[in-house]
């Protein structure tokens, strides 16, 4: 490791983001993508490099697939990239730092208090938060969180990185949601407590954000990007550090989620796909 970068990254999640880090990553070498089973190395092995085709000068060759935490052990840097569940992510990132010894380990998590992540994972001094946006090869914003008691240069280390991935790196509070996902999901939930309340279709919602303020996507083809589920973790997760009835998800959503109408991924949600 150097105060420049990382040279040798690992990825330990083969969702979305996950999958999208390592094409990315691929620009600029070899890339380590950790899977849970043969299925989602197989899987991951396709969405790769479907990804990085999308990715400027990312190389599909360079992303290397296993199923074996040992495998990660020469890297200096390690992103866990699966669900926002705190034990789950602590447990991995737990495995992770015993596998890679020597690496700074990064959480993309959205929602989550990073230094809670570091404390559960009993590795403070070594995790920290790499928020990245979907799609990766595309959003620019990297949000680093940053929590007191780091070792020695792992901002440097961090930031540098993300430079080298043609990405700003934004220093944001420890607090749920960092600064996107606490502004945002009050105005992405409160579009969909207007198609309750008034019977609109989601398309016309969309239309008048898109068309009259200037917003690039709805909010509602925006959860559907995001995945219903995941705006269902976020909300609860900042419902639960603020207790604000505007971060709490609202019940269509939720009833949405419970049948698996989860947005583009799933093929429905608040449109079909």
């Amino acid at each position: 490791m150097s105060g420049d970068g990382y040279s040798r990254p690992g990825i330990a999640g083969t969702g979305t983001i996950g999958c999208g880090l390592a094409a990315a990553a691929s620009a600029l070498g070899e890339v380590r993508l950790l899977a849970r089973s043969d299925v989602s190395a197989w899987r991951a092995e396709e969405a790769a490099e479907g990804l990085v085709a999308k990715a400027d000068d990312g190389v599909a060759s360079r992303i290397k697939v296993t199923t074996d935490a040992a495998d990660l052990a020469g890297c200096d840097l390690v992103i866990e990239a699966i669900k926002e569940d705190l034990e789950a992510k602590a447990e991995l990132l737990a495995t992770l730092a015993d596998s890679a010894p020597h690496a700074d380990l990064a959480s993309t998590t959205s929602a989550l208090s990073v230094a809670a992540i570091g404390r559960r994972a009993s590795h403070p001094e070594r995790i920290f938060g790499l928020h990245v946006f979907n799609p990766v090869q595309r959003m620019e914003l990297v949000e680093l969180c940053l929590p007191d008691g780091l070792r020695d240069g792992v901002a440097e280390r961090a930031t540098g990185w993300c430079r080298e991935l043609g990405k700003r790196a934004v220093v944001v509070p420890d607090e749920a949601g960092f600064v996107v996902n606490r502004l945002l999901f009050p105005y992405l939930f409160d579009a969909v407590r207007l198609l309750e309340r008034t019977g609109m279709e989601a398309d016309e919602v969309d239309a008048c954000m898109t068309l009259g303020a200037g917003h690039p996507l709805g909010p509602l083809r925006l959860l559907d990007l995001v995945g219903l589920d995941v705006a269902e973790a976020i909300g609860d997760a900042l419902y639960a550090d603020s207790g604000e009835a505007a971060h709490r998800p609202p019940g269509r959503l939720v009833e949405m989620v419970g049948e698996g109408r989860l947005g583009r991924k799933a093929g429905a949600g608040f449109y079909d796909y």
